[in-house]
């Protein structure tokens, strides 16, 4: 572990070395003492840094290059100091430190954890590799590049070395030489590849939240209809899916594919609406869309593509929550069926889908039994929940029973790029952390090849993917590391000390706990569902209803709606209303009273259809209130008929009615599905009895009669008033007899009765049927 000796360009012998080192710490023990007494050097000095809640002077890093150096190398490091104090900063100096190397993942954590405020406890480089920048006036920042030989770092053996980028200076409370601010970071140090390396698969997710709805536009190609057009900023040429893909081209990974994503950018490159208030206008990013499916086809050649189920379901929310609803978990089987296809379709490969990936690798034994229960036999934990008591990092893969395998991912590696990586400062300590732990895993068994299994955060930024690639290509040389991929690190060979019990439901992370969807989601959609499986069956197309509503129930269980319970309520509502709006198009057309004169006649109900496509297997269900009063069919209290309507018809069915008595009978009509549920809604409508009495047929009787009598009479009055002028015609003046008086000749014949053609109109007493 040479030290400052080198860098200053005095002897290398070790005496001389160890000696300067000795002088150096003494000479600097007061100064370093100082800084470790932190705001205590000064009053002043405690007031300044107490109100800045910082260091009085900040150090941030843009560049460190090569990440992992070998000999021969330079060391570059860049970056811009400023000066937070409201005071000067005289003699400012910025010095590279090199400290010792640390022993273990642990002790990197601690390094990474202390305040950069308290103090660098090895000396600077100095001679001329420091930069001299004067006075740093308050609030502005200072740039400096500091470039190294790599042999003048003092690097021996192999390991994790500690790199800090300090600031020197006299401030006004403390007039003299002191460590004003420091960077702390680390360097990993392996010149050579070791002769067993470990392996390390590197997931490469690519999901992204809802977007698409149930509805679907009215024309052939259902043109599909977005919530919004965000989906394309994520698409567009520097979108975060879109780097995800170019990053991860150029990467040894395993991608990770949620196939409601490819589903719903193959419907963005067709024609597509976008929801704009009450109306939806036409979507326009179809081209991005084509481009991002087209880039990510070519990336995933001849690589490994893991396929969760179609939208991601949040397993462990399903197992806290869903599995007490029934028909809950039965949706996991379609969900993995539809991924293959998707995956299949769209990208032309075949996906594995024998992987499970509950939230964060958080697992109980619900939650296991859950995401095996549709067929995977492998489920991605974490370390930190299926924890260790080891020395070592043990292999990934172990089993937990069932034929089981879980894939335990590394916490440390796995959440190294969580935080916000938009600065290069964040940007580059996350990286050299990330190369210094995988370092740490290689140097604790040398001779024991390991298989480590890294699983970021579902969603990655734009800033954090470029950081996770940044850091996957600081391995690229594989000096410590080899790469795989998630089925070899599954089958690898398990570690015979490594913790296969599952932890128990108590031990699942609370905050986890509050983010699940509640009960009541998995009980609104186990209602969507049924209505949706009554609507298919009355359907003479049903598939053109399934596929979309099918895909919006699983994007109601998607995992990216944690956090979010007000957005998941409205998608899963909207979800259902169109539902509804959809069943009702097919509906009973309202009736007015009728009046049934008469011991029979025929009732008309009519159904109508404003879907686009004919309804089956429909039966409509005509019912008495009062069958003593009147009756359906002859004898029967309810009648029944089936249904059958092409889109956009109407049917009339007629129901033949008998009245027992006289009087207002309520008559219920009601369609039904073939298994006897009812469909949509009931229409009620009241019928008027009104029976004819058998003196009103006598009075009618005797009408007829009269009128027939009277019909007589008056054909023989004509008869012989025609024998009167015939006689009169040949002279002999007799008259006819029975003529019972003389008849006026210019009498003339009754005139035929106007009837009027028929009113189109209402009676007043309501409709009326025919008999």
């Amino acid at each position: 572990m040479a030290e400052a000796a080198d860098f200053q360009g005095r002897g290398h012998s070790p005496a001389r070395r160890w000696l300067w080192r000795a002088a150096s710490l003494m000479a600097g023990a007061p100064l370093l003492g100082a800084l470790a007494a932190g705001a205590g050097a000064s009053p002043a000095q405690a007031a300044v840094e107490s109100a800045t809640g910082a260091r009085t002077v900040t150090v941030a890093l843009d560049t460190l290059t090569p990440s992992a150096p070998v000999k021969g190398d330079t060391l570059v490091v860049s970056g811009t100091v400023t000066n937070k104090s409201k005071s000067p900063v005289t003699e400012a100096r910025v010095d590279l430190r090199v400290g010792p190397p640390l022993s273990g993942r642990t002790a990197i954590d601690d390094a990474a954890e202390r305040s950069p405020d308290t103090a660098a406890e090895v000396p600077p480089l100095g001679g001329s590799y420091q930069v001299d920048l004067a006075k740093l006036a308050p609030g502005v920042p200072y740039t400096f590049s500091l470039s190294v030989p790599v042999g003048k770092l003092g690097l021996g053996e192999d390991g994790v070395y500690q790199l800090g980028v300090s600031v020197s200076g006299d401030t006004a409370d403390a007039p003299y030489e002191h460590v004003v601010g420091v960077q702390r970071t680390f360097l990993p140090w392996q010149p050579e590849a070791t002769r067993k390396r470990t392996q390390i698969t590197y997931l490469w997710p690519l999901i992204s939240t809802t977007r698409m709805s149930a509805q679907t536009g009215s024309d052939d190609q259902q043109t599909p209809v977005f919530e919004n057009d965000d989906l394309a900023g994520e698409l567009a040429p520097g979108g975060r899916l879109d780097q995800l893909v170019s990053l991860g081209n150029q990467l040894p990974v395993t991608w990770v594919i949620d196939p409601d994503l490819l589903a719903s950018a193959d419907a963005m490159a067709g024609n597509y609406r976008v929801r704009s208030g009450k109306n939806t206008v036409p979507g326009k990013s179809q081209a991005v869309a084509r481009q991002w499916l087209n880039s990510l086809e070519k990336a995933v050649q001849d690589r490994k593509v893991v396929a969760l189920p179609f939208a991601d379901p949040d397993l462990a929310s399903l197992a806290h929550r869903g599995k007490d609803v029934s028909g809950s978990l039965s949706q996991l089987q379609p969900a993995t069926d539809a991924a293959v296809s998707t995956v299949d379709t769209i990208l032309h490969v075949k996906p594995s889908v024998d992987f499970a990936w509950p939230v964060n690798g958080a697992i109980d034994p619900s939650i296991v039994d859950v995401a095996t229960s549709a067929g995977a036999h492998k489920v991605i934990t974490r370390s930190d929940s299926l924890q260790d008591n080891l020395p070592y990092t043990p292999t990934a893969a172990r089993p937990i029973g069932g034929g089981t395998t879980a894939v335990v991912a590394d916490t440390r590696l796995s959440t190294a790029f969580q935080g916000d990586m938009t600065s290069a400062d964040d940007s580059i300590l996350a990286v050299q952390k990330f190369l210094a732990q995988s370092l740490a895993v290689t140097l604790q068994q040398p001779g024991n090849q390991r298989s480590i299994v890294v699983a970021p955060q579902r969603m990655p930024t734009v800033a954090q993917a470029q950081s996770m690639a940044r850091a996957l290509h600081g391995l690229d040389p594989e000096r410590w590391t080899q790469t795989s991929d998630l089925p070899a690190a599954a089958a690898a060979k398990p570690d015979p000390d490594a913790n296969t019990k599952v932890p128990g439901a108590s031990r699942y992370p609370k905050k986890l706990r509050g983010q699940e969807l509640p009960t009541q989601a998995f009980q609104e959609i186990r209602t969507t569902q049924d209505a949706l499986d009554k609507f298919k069956a009355v359907l003479s197309l049903p598939d053109r209803v399934d596929a979309p509503f099918s895909n919006a129930i699983n994007r109601s269980l998607s995992t990216s709606w944690r956090g979010d319970r007000t957005d998941a309520g409205q998608y899963r509502r909207s979800v259902d209303r169109y539902l509804r709006i959809l069943t009702d198009e097919v509906q009973l057309v309202p009736k007015s009273d009728l009046t049934l004169s008469g011991r029979s006649a025929t009732i008309p109900v009519t159904v109508q259809n404003n879907l686009l496509q004919g309804v089956e297997h429909l039966m409509l269900r005509l019912e008495s209130g009062q069958p003593t009063r009147l009756k359906i069919d002859g004898s029967k209290d309810v009648a029944e008929q089936p249904i059958k309507i092409d889109g956009g018809h109407s049917q009339s069915v007629k129901f033949s009615a008998a009245g027992n008595a006289n009087g207002r009978v309520e008559v219920t009509a009601q369609l039904y599905t073939v298994d006897g549920k009812p469909y949509g809604k009931s229409m009620t409508f009241n019928v008027k009895v009104s029976e004819v009495t058998p003196t009103v047929l006598l009075v009618m009787a005797a009408g007829v009669l009269l009128l027939a009598l009277a019909g007589v009479k008056m054909y023989s009055r004509r008869k012989r008033t025609a024998a009167r002028r015939a006689a009169a015609v040949t002279g002999d003046g007799a008259s006819v007899p029975g003529d019972g008086g003389d008849a006026d000749p210019g009498q003339r014949s009754d005139p035929t009765p106007d009837t009027g053609p028929e009113s189109a109109s209402p009676s007043d007493t309501g409709e009326k049927v025919d008999r």
